[in-house]
């Protein structure tokens, strides 16, 4: 399976299926993963069967089947998160630990913190929020859109 088979509205039918907490027919799956009618969900479906990624159940309700592996994309827990944002809690983490040894040093007088240190925090908040930014921009690919095409 490449990723290109898996994006756009079937990635987002996907991970509807993958984030359910049992299993899901279909008229669920086009509500929740807003798709414009049943037909255009069961292509859907067909496709994501066809890659052995989710399979029907003898109610003919939808299970995952596999964990897909999207470029880009961890899975925590039954979430798919863009790596960018992981990577954004790591600066958010080293932002906070500079402000604090900034907001200390304005406490403890013979705590200096030198004119360097505030540059590497502003290039720590600037990179806390470019990765912030385009994180949420990956993340809302993965939303589902409110019309479809084949």
């Amino acid at each position: 399976m490449t990723n290109a088979e898996l994006e756009g509205t079937a990635l987002s039918v996907y991970t509807f299926i993958a984030r359910a907490d049992g299993p899901v027919g279909t008229r669920e799956i086009t509500r929740g993963a807003k798709l414009s009618s049943p037909s255009v969900t069961h292509y859907h479906l067909q496709k994501l069967e066809n890659l052995d990624l989710i399979e029907k159940n003898s109610n003919g309700d939808y299970i995952p089947k596999k964990r897909a592996t999207i470029d880009g994309h961890v899975w925590v827990c039954k979430n798919l998160m863009p790596q960018l944002m992981l990577y954004s809690f790591f600066f958010i983490g080293a932002f906070a630990a500079e402000v604090s040894t900034i907001l200390l040093s304005l406490i403890v007088k013979s705590l200096v913190v030198e004119t360097s240190f505030w540059f590497l925090t502003g290039i720590t908040l600037v990179s806390m929020l470019l990765f912030i930014k385009e994180g949420t921009r990956l993340q809302r690919k993965l939303k589902p859109k409110y019309t479809d095409k084949k």
